[in-house]
């Protein structure tokens, strides 16, 4: 769709209905000019004309069926058969209107530039910030659904028209206006709001490498200074992407390739990335740690190829089932045929295996692969992948240890880049400081908070996000300390339910698990853990004066200007009271 064919829905309707306006034009000028000529009666039976004014008004009231009476004088016949015969006429030339308009509205060109006027309309008049979603598939879902809980709008483009009817049933709080047509068009991008300045960032999630290749450049040269995150499956499209300066690249099937060589080598610190970036409110259940040994691979695909890489970097012996195998000499050890058939599984070892990895595109193929392969050998770790989300049911049923899902991966990683930009050099540093640093770290969170999801967010000390405290630093000559500013803003004697995990102050100096004595300075960024409503109360005391004072001084400060006023009074003479 080209939004420069659609520029005025009213042209565009005017020119569908000119054979009709015409055709009404002609019988109403026909008819009135009849009535004119045609000698009538006056009240004393004189005979006179009919002037143009009276031919109007009969005409209009009576060609359109509103109803029928003989002005200024009664008709004579000449008359009353001019009228029986604009009666007919007038009849057939608005049903003919009628119809045209019918079959206008009907018109699918039409509707498309109706929709498209609306919608750019609609992002015209958009005020508040917000990300531009390239794609409303399963990822895409997840992250509009996700978005609209965190109170953040969006704006989506969907080639599928199915898809984006079914926007409106999804019960999002906010309205997300969509449009069907094709992202990869710059024109569309621009007219979806990618020069808009309240856009915040281009989100890349369609299926397909190319259109997503083609979103980054057009974001990368029509608006340098947006957030741009791509999905890519490809080695050659991400390396394409990289290239024009794109700096958020996710390939699911990589990310989780990393993820099961770090729960390989590195489990504490696994399961404390995994409670780090699930949703909120959702319950991480601890599952045992993929064992070391022989391991089966059923699959050799895009996400095959990735965990064969990732287990082979662990010094993991696997074998390979596939329907393909390549005829060249390889070093690994092939099994030709299908991973869901007993021979092909006996003849790679399942039953001395203690892991296997269900890894085709066929969802129903991956479950009978680990029902089968559970039946040889019930102790297996089982990492089964899941392409779509409308199977989760079946997934449900089944128990397995791990159950990789790429739409799920995607959002993840997409809500943890716009919404806690410190979370991601965190999780690095989590993977550099060791297993036993990641171990006593989860033990102290997980005690402290559960195993339900946490809250973590970021914090910078700016005007924007934190004025009070910001005034504060630059009246007070006093060091402010961490846990000073942690503490409950109606009870200043108990500590909020959070954490600081890492501060990064404005000459990039990093400080990891920042204690309760570390000062706060202005321009530091923190990153926090927790639960929801401390995120609230933090919030309140870095945004709010009094709070703040009451939090830090344990003064409570009236608020409004008539309590000020008496709180003076109070102040000046105390005994008044």
């Amino acid at each position: 769709m080209n939004p420069e064919s659609y520029e005025s829905t009213f042209f565009l309707a005017l020119r569908r209905m000119r054979a009709p306006l015409i055709t009404l034009i002609v019988i109403y000028a026909v008819s009135i000019l009849g009535l004119t000529l045609i000698p009538g009666l006056d009240a004393e039976g004189n005979p006179s004309q009919m002037d143009f004014l009276h031919a109007f008004y009969f005409i209009s009231y009576t060609a359109t069926t509103i109803g029928f009476g003989e002005i200024p004088n009664a008709f004579s016949e000449a008359q009353r058969m001019w009228v029986t015969l604009c009666i007919y006429l007038s009849v057939i030339g608005w049903a003919y209107s009628i119809g045209a308009l019918l079959a206008l509205l009907q018109d699918q060109n039409f509707r498309n530039a109706v929709r498209l006027q609306r919608f750019g309309r609609a992002v015209r008049n958009m005020r508040e910030p917000f990300y531009l979603v390239c794609g409303y598939g399963e990822t895409g879902q997840l992250l509009c659904r996700a978005l609209d809980q965190l109170g953040v709008r969006a704006i989506v483009i969907e080639v599928s028209e199915s898809r984006v009817s079914q926007l409106d049933l999804h019960g999002h709080t906010a309205d997300i206006p969509a449009l069907a047509a094709d992202a990869s068009q710059p024109e569309i991008l621009k007219l979806a709001g990618l020069t808009h300045r309240c856009c915040r960032g281009v989100i890349a999630l369609t299926n397909d490498d190319s259109a997503n290749l083609a979103i980054a450049i057009a974001a990368r040269l029509l608006a340098s200074q947006l957030t741009v995150l791509c999905r890519v499956e490809t080695l050659e499209t991400a390396a394409n992407m990289a290239s024009f300066g794109t700096r958020h690249i996710i390939n699911p099937f990589d990310k989780f390739g990393r993820y099961l060589a770090l729960a390989l080598h590195a489990p504490a610190a696994y399961h404390l990335l995994e409670w780090l970036t699930a949703v909120p409110g959702t319950k991480v259940e601890p599952h045992r740690d993929p064992p070391r040994g022989h391991w089966v691979l059923c699959g050799y695909g895009r996400f095959g190829k990735v965990l064969v890489s990732a287990l082979e970097q662990e010094s993991i012996p696997i074998t390979i089932i596939d329907h393909d195998p390549p005829l060249e000499s390889d070093h690994r050890h092939w099994v030709r045929g299908d991973g869901s058939s007993v021979p092909a599984l006996l003849e790679a070892g399942i039953q001395q295996a203690v892991g296997i990895v269900a890894s085709t595109n066929d969802d129903v193929n991956n479950l009978s692969i680990v029902v089968t392969a559970r039946k040889l050998n019930a102790r297996l770790f089982v990492v089964l992948r899941q392409n779509l989300q409308a199977h989760q049911a079946l997934f449900d049923a089944f128990e397995s240890d791990f159950t990789v899902v790429p739409s799920q991966i995607i959002a993840r990683e997409c809500l943890a880049i716009l919404t806690t930009p410190l979370l991601a050099p965190f999780l690095w540093q989590i993977k550099q400081r060791g297993e036993s640093w990641a171990s006593t770290l989860l033990d102290q969170l997980t005690g402290r908070f559960g195993w339900e999801a946490p809250t973590v967010w970021s914090v910078c000390i700016d005007a924007p996000q934190a004025p009070a405290l910001l005034k504060w630093l630059k009246l007070s000559q006093a060091p402010t300390p961490l846990g000073d500013l942690l503490r409950n803003p109606r009870d200043r004697a108990q500590e909020l339910e959070c954490r600081a995990l890492y501060l990064v102050r404005e000459d990039d100096a990093m400080v990891m698990l920042p204690h309760r004595h570390t000062s706060v300075q202005a321009g530091d960024q923190l990153l926090f853990v927790g639960c929801r409503e401390a995120r609230g109360d933090l919030e309140l005391t870095l945004n709010n004066e009094n709070t703040l004072e009451y939090v830090l001084r344990g003064r409570e400060i009236p608020g409004g200007w008539v309590w000020e006023q008496l709180a003076r009074l109070h102040i000046r003479w105390p005994g008044s009271g």
